[in-house]
């Protein structure tokens, strides 16, 4: 049975990797591929129970004889259950994010963006909105960050060239913003509620390197673009029951939105309470400011039409579906017991953590970074002390320690390196879908930039480690 679920996990590994040839929603393939799993799991999963639970689930039984209803009740209640839990955290919080954007946009807190960047010099567009898509995607998700932006800049630059290279360089300051924070990736959000990392030693860590991966490839984009750019007239938006807000109306709105998202880790270490639950409640409060500013127009007779961009709703539906059937499939792979089989062998035959960054970097740009470095963060579990674990060299050791160097590398990896090629992030399918970019194109044009960038942000990170060590 382990083999076939392998397979089964391999083979939609493969078809994610290949949508834009099966022409088949990833997001289905992820969602099928984690449940059945999860179904042959259960129903023979007594030896898997066995290997890996073999004294709680021996205390479960109570010295009784078990049957397979047993067996079952025991993953249902104890071995899923934690993934369960775990998943609907990572879910919540992005759907509170999502929600945030929403509501933001709705209310026209965005528009200082499009009329800022509304000017034909090239240079002044392309790098203000990488400027802007760094800043924001730090406060809010790398994925929901991509869509918003890639919205706002369909509805300024005209020529459908100048948007590819602009989308290009959008994807990148988006997945390079959001691997600098925890909250701003769905994978660094894992990293931290697994405990591997702190919020303030994480971004301090990996800003600079972050920051050299996003400037490197947008220089080299700027040369590409000519001097001035055709930019769309203005058109007056509808928001449907949403009235113009006065600028001090926006900018509270603002404030509070990106404001409350960076209490997140703080009420979190306040509270012990799951990141979330600061993330509705920045919702919540949100939410109310709307009403309030929004009172007359609620108030109305009009009718309360509203008109939400259908896109940004999609694709902000298929992100999640695919978080969550990326993750049960994790989740199998670790309960199976092929996780620690990976660890054992990276540990025998790489045993260099920027070695096994570099790989996950290469295999992320041409799977799908989400589900690389999910597998990657669940490798290995966080060690407590080097001296735990007797098998491995102490300065290796440390690398898996709380702030430990591994943890930071997958993820700088994992985000800068899946934009090596479109297929190797979301966000990067999304600028191929709604600007018709060919990977080709990507290899050929955006690929060699990227890969200058991530090696010298990579080999950034190696000199002020020495430094600091």
């Amino acid at each position: 049975m382990l083999i076939i679920i392998v397979c089964l996990i391999l083979f939609g590994y493969i078809l994610i990797a290949t949508e834009h040839i099966t022409h088949i929603n990833k997001a289905t393939i992820a969602i099928f591929v984690g449940v059945v799993s999860w179904i042959l799991y259960i129903s023979w999963g007594t030896d898997f129970v066995l290997q890996m639970h073999s004294q709680e689930f021996s205390q479960y039984v109570g010295g009784f004889e078990y049957t397979a209803l047993t067996v079952k009740r025991f993953i249902a209640e104890h071995v899923f259950l934690q993934y369960g839990y775990q998943l609907s955290a990572i879910v919540l919080y992005l759907l509170a994010t999502m929600n945030i954007v929403s509501v933001l946009n709705a209310n026209g807190c965005f528009d200082f963006v499009y009329r800022f960047l509304r000017v034909k010099d090239s240079r002044h567009i392309l790098w203000g909105f990488v400027v802007f898509t760094f800043l924001i995607s730090c406060n809010l998700d790398n994925l929901t960050t991509t869509i918003l932006m890639l919205m706002i800049m369909r509805r300024i630059v005209a020529n459908h060239r100048s948007r590819m290279w602009i989308g290009a360089a959008i994807v990148i300051s988006a997945n390079c913003g959001g691997a600098i924070t925890v909250i701003g990736d769905p994978t660094s959000l894992v990293v931290w509620t697994k405990g591997a990392v702190t919020p303030t030693n994480f971004s301090a860590t990996l800003a600079l390197s972050a920051i050299i991966a996003t400037i490197i490839p947008t220089y080299l984009i700027s040369r590409q673009l000519p001097e001035n750019i055709d930019i769309i007239r203005p058109t007056v938006s509808y928001r449907g029951d949403c009235a113009p807000l006065r600028t001090w109306q926006q900018t509270a709105m603002l404030i509070i939105g990106f404001g409350g998202l960076w209490f997140v880790p703080t009420f979190h270490r306040i509270t012990i309470l799951p990141p979330f639950l600061g993330a509705l409640c920045v919702l919540g409060v949100l939410w109310v400011m709307h009403e309030m500013f929004n009172m007359n127009q609620i108030r109305s007779n009009q009718p309360a039409n509203i008109s939400g961009d259908r896109h940004f709703q999609f694709e902000s539906l298929q992100i999640i579906i695919y978080i969550i059937g990326v993750y049960l499939a994790v989740a199998v792979l670790i309960e199976t017991g092929v996780m620690h089989s990976i660890s054992a062998w990276s540990d025998e035959w790489i045993h260099d953590i920027y070695i096994m960054s570099l790989a996950m970097g290469v295999v992320s740009s041409v799977l799908d970074n989400i589900a690389v470095v999910l597998t990657g963060i669940n490798i290995y579990p966080v060690l407590s002390d080097v001296s735990s674990v007797s098998n491995l060299a102490p300065d290796y050791a440390k690398s898996f320690l709380l702030d430990g160097q591994y943890w930071h590398l997958i993820i700088y990896s994992g985000c800068v390196a899946g934009c090596l090629l479109p297929i190797g992030n979301i966000s990067g399918y999304t600028l191929m879908k709604t600007e018709d970019v060919s990977i080709a194109w990507y290899v050929r044009h955006i690929m060699p930039k990227v890969l200058i960038g991530w090696l010298l942000g990579l080999g950034t990170y190696f000199v002020v480690q020495q430094i600091v060590s």
